[in-house]
């Protein structure tokens, strides 16, 4: 699929969970302890990022989209820290504050890129705060396009269902980042995010993709889930939706330096885009982009929009151009992966020209990536005589790889494409001229494992050969 960003300024997502302060200490470390053996940390830098539901929130702000945000914290600094914090990032902070209980706090020390250790301040919320926290949500629900329950077993949502309820009622789908084994407490929910371990500490071990995916559609129709988005690690994401099949989506990060935050990451780029009119697929595509990013960073983080556009660019653009075989069917087995469909189009494609550019436009709209193979220096001289090509085929390859319709562009020594057709197998295979489906070089082979064979006409009458001709008229 193609991705495009999405319009996060017209979203407004509404998010309940569990908040948390994540301190972060930072220092040196060049001896141990004579008390211990236990490293000495000198610190020299404190720093305090929102954490659980609020790091959502945040990274909501941070795609451009707006967020309120529902959840209990105490009456003390760690509160005010993490209010202020939020609010100039443009959260609509709706906290309900604990009459005796501290703001949860998680503090790691962190000495040369490396996490040391890490404290955790909290204390369980009593259960006469849940009336609270559903008034809040139930007055935020009539403006949210979706509604996000973060969940980290700290006690801000032991009645889920009575949350769904009230989204369901103001027709607001909710998405789940889970915890725990009871799954049955998200019941009804529009989709749950679980990472792997926490599907299978559900479901039990899953030994194949086919396994997981039959656990997982047995799972969503149990629960009456819409979807089911399981995070695997260096294993991508794989979507599971009833009725439909699945989907698997390649992990995207080049280097993982901290995996803290990811899961926040993911659902809020998710709902997110899924406010903002985005579909499904597309928006779990955009929401694995962020993944990838975040863990690349240390510590929680929250991505910005323009980061996750550079990467949607990236995405699409680092395998595009002028490809080998070998490269463009690693390139093909990924794009395939996401549920793409491939075109494929051949020809000399010797002097550039409107015909060309509208033609190709038109090819690469039957599908999702197109695939341009061109006839290489020796094959056109064999099929358009002497003097031919005018611009030899690494010319020719640069400038069609140019072309915004043009994924991958490779050159084929036959006369005819048929053995790289057999290569690629294209969900579509389209031809350019005056030709028949049943006259297109390869369309028996395309057609005989269910693919489409179409027939395109040139734009405005253009030709090479014409072109060529005029220019020789003139000498």
């Amino acid at each position: 699929m193609k991705l495009t960003m999405p319009r996060f300024d017209s979203a407004r997502v509404l998010v309940v969970g569990d908040l948390m302060l994540d301190r972060y200490w930072h220092g040196g470390t060049s001896r141990i302890s004579p008390e211990a053996p236990v490293p000495v940390v000198k610190v020299e830098q404190n720093e305090d990022r929102p954490g659980g539901a609020a790091n959502v929130a945040l990274n909501i702000q941070a795609l451009g989209a707006a967020s309120d945000l529902v959840g209990i914290v105490g009456q003390d600094d760690a509160a005010a820290a993490l209010k202020t914090q939020l609010s100039s990032a443009g959260v609509n902070c709706c906290f309900c504050n604990s009459d005796g209980e501290p703001t949860i706090t998680k503090l790691r020390v962190i000495s040369r890129h490396q996490q040391l250790l890490r404290l955790d301040f909290e204390e369980a919320f009593k259960s006469d705060y849940h009336q609270r926290i559903e008034e809040q949500t139930a007055g935020l629900t009539g403006n949210a396009g979706v509604m996000i329950l973060s969940d980290y077993g700290k006690g801000t949502l032991a009645d889920c269902q009575q949350l769904i309820t009230i989204a369901k009622g103001s027709n607001v789908p909710v998405l789940v980042d889970p915890k725990g084994t009871d799954f049955a407490r998200y019941a009804g929910a529009t989709l749950l995010t679980p990472n792997l371990s926490e599907f299978e500490a559900v479901v039990g071990h899953c030994s194949s993709e086919e396994e997981l995916v039959q656990k997982g559609q047995q799972l969503a129709e149990q629960l009456e889930l819409k979807a089911l988005l399981v995070t695997r690690s260096e294993q991508g994401m794989t979507l599971i939706r009833q009725g439909q099949g699945e989907l698997h989506f390649p992990a995207s990060a080049r280097e993982v330096f901290d995996v803290t935050g990811a899961g926040d990451t993911v659902i809020s780029t998710l709902a997110a885009a899924l406010a903002s009119g985005t579909p499904m697929d597309q928006a779990v595509a955009l929401a694995n982009i962020a993944a990838g990013i975040v863990v690349g960073k240390l510590g929680t983080a929250a991505i910005s929009a323009p980061e996750l556009r550079r990467a949607v660019s990236a995405d699409h653009g680092a395998e595009r151009g002028v490809v080998s075989e070998e490269q463009l069917l690693i390139a093909l087995e990924d794009a395939r992966a996401a549920g793409e469909r491939i075109v494929f189009t051949n020809g000399c494609f010797d002097i550039l020209h409107a015909g060309h550019v509208g033609y190709l436009e038109e090819a690469r709209a039957q599908g999702d990536r197109l695939v341009l193979a061109i006839n290489s220096d020796e094959s056109v001289s064999r099929l358009k005589g002497p003097g031919r090509p005018i611009n030899p085929e690494d010319r020719r390859k640069t400038v069609l790889a140019g072309l915004e319709a043009v994924d991958w562009v490779l050159s084929f020594s036959e006369d005819t494409p048929e053995r790289l057709l057999e290569q690629v197998r294209p969900e579509v295979l389209v031809k350019g001229g005056d030709y028949s489906v049943d006259q297109v070089v390869g369309g028996d082979f395309v057609a005989s494992y269910g693919g489409e064979v179409k027939v395109l006409a040139f734009v405005d009458n253009c030709s090479t050969t014409r072109i060529v001709e005029k220019i020789q008229s003139q000498d």
